[in-house]
């Protein structure tokens, strides 16, 4: 027999207290990644976002419309190489419940300024640009309904309505939009801003957002303070700041994901900790003459101390690892129906490493005063104890 064979063996000589505290322990790690999968989810356009491409909104809040006239002036300005807008469609297909993530654009600067992370076939491409009242569709969303170039499709809005005071545009579909790597979400439909602009009842002559792309990112600030001076003291003044801080801010709007998840995941942790640290303290004192015996036989404390941390561990790593599993699980089975709010939502290899970094935390830090206890108890001590 090993010390592997004897720790396991200790671990589950209670068998109900053991099943019990691995419960436990894997209903934390269950939250643990279910919880860091949506933050990974909400942050995941602030790891992609481009070091040159800035973002202007409406300076009160970037739900507030600008002027379009905004647009050529901003592309005047010096260390900016292109400009695009868009404008926030509210949209969706057939049913409000089927919500589709659908942008009024530029065509001719839209894929140039995200040429590196969208591709549309260049037939396709000149066939958007050349039909007013056609859209491209990222390939997730056209694998989701089954669309296909040439289908033609009624878009509908929560928020705008036509001249004629319906809610329905149709729309033909005049390519599919790639993404040039894995990670790049392609679950948008974009359509024209002038078919837009020329047909809504109400908003006309305004944008909802401004993309541009600088020179270098060595001029982002001094772009940034120069645009916003441009506009400042007018009725739509603006705030102008890296695609990665508008992320984080857009992400905000939801919560403060990373605090939620550390309270969440902090208490369940902490409570752990006092159950599983007065159990195995309460398992220590149980085999007290036990670890006077095996001293006898030779172990010294320092393999004591490293048997007792095993234990802890092990416990740790038995309820942890199924815990991340189904999390994982549950991620998978949540994928789809997520998929337009938050479609990186997934238990990536990152989280799981840091939950199984997690997991040998958790054991150290319970076992490591019952651990101590053992290896400075005296075998007098020990075999006296009744």
């Amino acid at each position: 027999m090993n010390d592997f064979d004897l720790v396991r063996k200790n671990l589950f000589r209670r068998k109900l207290r053991a099943s019990l505290m691995i419960v436990s322990i894997l209903i934390a790690f269950m939250i643990f990644g279910v919880l860091a999968g949506f933050y990974r989810a909400f942050t995941a356009g602030e790891d992609r976002a481009a070091a040159d491409r800035m973002i202007t909104v409406n300076k009160i809040n970037f739900t507030q419309p600008m002027p379009i006239a905004y647009f050529n002036r901003v592309r005047a300005v010096e260390g900016v190489r292109q400009v695009t807008f868009a404008n926030w469609f509210g949209g969706y297909y057939q049913d409000p419940k089927n919500f589709i993530m659908a942008l009024a654009i530029e065509p001719n600067t839209y894929f140039d300024v995200y040429r590196s992370e969208f591709e549309v076939a260049p037939e396709q491409l000149q066939a958007f640009l050349r039909d007013r009242g056609s859209a491209v569709v990222g390939e997730k969303l056209a694998a989701k309904w089954g669309w296909k170039v040439g289908d033609r499709i009624p878009l509908n809005s929560n928020i705008f309505s036509q001249k004629s005071g319906g809610h329905s545009w149709d729309l033909t579909i005049a390519g599919i939009v790639k993404g040039k790597a894995e990670h790049v979400d392609t679950n948008f439909l974009l359509f024209q801003y002038a078919y837009f602009d020329e047909t809504r009842s109400f908003g006309k002559d305004t944008i909802g957002w401004m993309i541009l792309q600088t020179a270098s990112p060595e001029n982002n600030d001094r772009v940034a303070k120069t645009i916003d001076a441009m506009f400042a003291n007018s009725t739509a003044e603006t705030s102008t700041d890296t695609e990665k801080a508008f992320g984080k801010a857009f992400a905000a709007q939801f919560g403060n994901i990373a605090l939620i998840v550390l309270l969440v995941v902090g208490a369940a942790f902490v409570t752990i900790l006092m159950i599983v640290g007065n159990t195995m303290a309460l398992s220590i004192r149980e085999r007290t003459r036990e670890i006077g015996v095996l001293k006898t036989l030779g172990f010294s404390g320092p393999r004591i101390l490293t048997m007792v941390l095993g234990e802890s561990v092990l416990l740790a790593l038995l309820g942890g690892i199924p815990g991340l599993a189904i999390a994982a699980l549950i991620a998978v089975a949540l994928r789809n129906s997520l998929a337009n709010v938050a479609p990186a939502f997934a238990v990536s290899p990152a989280i799981a490493l840091q939950g199984v970094a997690l997991m040998i935390a958790l054991g150290l830090i319970t076992g490591i005063i019952p651990a101590l206890n053992a290896m400075r108890l005296k075998i007098a001590t020990a075999l006296g104890r009744g």
